[in-house]
């Protein structure tokens, strides 16, 4: 039996899109330290929340430190000004 993975809440932190016209979103923890990502077709896309909760087992290590500065700051910025579940 695999080992359970614990929820984690992650801020949106910084989209955009790739060459495939996907739109690429990037969710982190509050500390920057770990961001969740996720590719979505632009036509599939309906609303993005401005938080979620991610598997653990989901989640990539953030090895640069300013990045994780500036991901912990974003999330920050986007806990302060919005619901979890706020369409952004």
């Amino acid at each position: 039996m695999p080992p359970e993975s614990n929820e984690v809440r992650v801020w949106l932190v910084e989209h955009g899109y790739n060459n495939r016209d996907l739109i690429l979103l990037k969710h982190a923890t509050p500390d920057g330290s770990q961001i969740f990502r996720k590719e979505v077709a632009s036509q599939a896309l309906d609303t993005v929340s401005a938080a979620k909760e991610a598997s653990d087992a989901n989640l990539e290590t953030v090895e640069d430190p300013a990045v994780q500065e500036r991901y912990a700051d974003e999330a920050a910025r986007m806990a302060e000004k919005h619901d979890s579940d706020d369409p952004v």
